[in-house]
C-alpha cells in the first residue's frame, strides 16, 4: 500500500476519485469539492487548507480521507470553542488542528472513501492512522472526524478516538404514498396545524415549483447566491460560500440538486436549494427577499418533503439545530463525531466532558421524543 497527500482535487483524476464517491452523500463527491476550490470557499485565507489523504493499492486509489488543516473553529457545526479556550489557559495552542468533514455542511457521510473492491477494514484503519502521524508530524493539536455514519465509529475508536454525540432533527420516510398519507400519520392538533400553515401560504399568491436537472438555469444560481448572502446578513452570519460558488455547483451538480422557488407575479422572492443523492436529501441554503407568513416552512420542509416522497427518498437531514422540526415530522437523531487530542494532559479531561454530554443528549432525547406529532412512534 502507498499513501500519498494531494493538497487539491486538481492532483487527482476523475476517474479513480469517481468510483470511491458515497452512493447517498454528494459533498465529498469532486464537482462540489471543486466548486468549493474555484471559488477560495476553501483553500487560500479561507482558514480550510485541503488535504486529501489517499491510499493506493495495485489496481489504483483504494481509499482517500479527505481533510482539512484549520485555523479556525468556524463552518464546523460540532462546537470546540471551549476547547480552544481550555488550550489557551494552558497556554497550549489549539490551532492549527486537522478535521474530517464536508466544509460548511452539518451532514453525515463516509468520512473514508473507499473503492468498492478494496480491503475496506484495511484502507480505513491505515488512513486513520496516517491521519495521526500527520497530527503529530505537523505539531497538530487534535485530529477530528465530524458527522460520521454509524458504521465508521469503531475505526476511529480502535485508533484512540472517542466518540462524541450530538442532536439533530431528521426525517424518515415510512413508506408514504404521497404527502396526504404522511399528514394522516400525525395526531389531529398536529395535522392541523400543518394544514393551517400551508392554507397560510396558500393565500399569499405565490407561485411554488420544485426545480431540478434541466430546468435549473444560470439565472437560478444568481438568484440563490443573492438568497444567501441576505440570509447571511439577517442573521449577522459569515457567508463561507465566496461568490461564483453556486454558479459552479448548478452547472456540475444540476441532477443532485433541488431548488425550491416561491414567486411573485413571476418576480423570484424565496428559494431553498437542497441536494439529493441515492436515498438521501440534504437540505442546505435558504433566502427570502420579502416576507411571507409560513413561507420558510413550505419551502424548507413540506415542499422538500413532498418530493422526498416522490421521489421515494429514504432520509431528509434539514440541516442544524431547529426543535420546531419536531411538530413537523423530524425525529432527533443522534449524530456523531470522532476527535482525538494529541496532548495527553489535556486528553482526559476533554474526554470526559464527552461522556458526561452523552449522557445529558441521550436524556434531552428522550424527552423530545415524548413531543412526537405523530400516533404512533416512528423509527429512529
Amino acid at each position: 500500500m502507498e499513501y500519498r497527500i494531494a493538497s487539491s482535487m486538481e492532483g487527482i483524476q476523475d476517474t479513480d476519485w469517481l468510483p470511491l464517491e458515497d452512493p447517498d452523500f454528494p459533498f465529498f463527491d469532486q464537482p462540489f469539492l471543486k466548486a468549493l476550490e474555484a471559488t477560495g470557499s476553501i483553500g487560500g485565507d479561507s482558514g480550510w487548507d485541503p488535504i486529501y489523504l489517499q491510499a493506493w493499492d495495485d489496481k489504483g486509489l483504494a481509499g482517500v480521507l479527505c481533510g482539512f488543516v484549520k485555523s479556525h473553529s468556524y463552518g464546523e457545526y460540532i462546537f470546540d470553542w471551549e476547547w480552544a479556550r481550555f488550550f489557551q489557559r494552558f497556554q497550549r495552542p489549539y490551532y492549527p488542528k486537522l478535521l474530517h468533514a464536508a466544509p460548511m455542511t452539518p451532514a453525515t457521510g463516509r468520512r473514508i472513501l473507499l473503492r468498492p473492491d478494496s480491503d475496506a477494514t484495511g484502507v480505513r484503519e491505515r488512513l486513520i492512522q496516517f491521519s495521526l502521524q500527520l497530527g503529530v508530524k505537523g505539531r497538530l493539536s487534535s485530529v477530528h472526524a465530524l458527522f460520521i455514519p454509524e458504521e465508521e465509529c469503531a475505526a476511529f475508536q480502535e485508533q484512540g478516538f472517542v466518540i462524541r454525540h450530538s442532536l439533530q432533527y431528521h426525517w424518515r420516510n415510512q413508506g408514504y404514498r404521497d404527502f396526504q398519507d404522511f399528514l394522516d400519520s400525525f395526531v389531529g392538533k398536529r395535522r392541523r396545524d400543518i394544514q393551517r400553515e400551508r392554507q397560510r401560504v396558500a393565500t399569499h399568491g405565490l407561485d411554488i415549483q420544485c426545480l431540478s436537472g434541466a430546468d435549473l438555469k444560470p439565472q437560478h444560481a444568481a438568484l440563490m447566491e443573492e438568497f444567501y448572502l441576505t440570509t447571511a446578513e439577517k442573521k449577522n452570519a459569515i457567508p463561507y460560500l465566496r461568490e461564483g460558488f453556486f454558479e459552479q455547483v448548478f452547472s456540475s451538480m444540476a441532477d443532485r440538486i433541488v431548488l425550491v422557488l416561491a414567486s411573485k407575479n413571476e418576480e423570484p422572492v424565496a428559494g431553498a436549494l437542497n441536494f439529493f443523492k441515492g436515498k438521501t436529501l440534504f437540505g442546505r441554503y435558504w433566502g427570502s427577499l420579502a416576507p411571507y407568513q409560513d413561507l420558510h416552512f413550505e419551502l424548507c420542509y413540506y415542499q422538500t418533503i413532498d418530493f422526498a416522497i416522490r421521489q421515494r427518498l429514504e432520509l431528509f437531514e434539514a440541516g442544524a439545530q431547529g426543535e420546531h422540526k419536531i411538530q413537523r415530522g423530524f425525529r432527533p437523531s443522534l449524530t456523531r463525531s470522532a476527535h482525538r487530542i494529541m496532548d495527553p494532559d489535556l486528553r482526559e479531561p476533554i474526554e470526559r466532558f464527552i461522556q458526561s454530554e452523552r449522557l445529558l443528549i441521550q436524556e434531552a432525547m428522550a424527552e423530545l421524543d415524548r413531543k412526537s406529532p405523530y400516533k404512533t412512534p416512528e423509527k429512529l
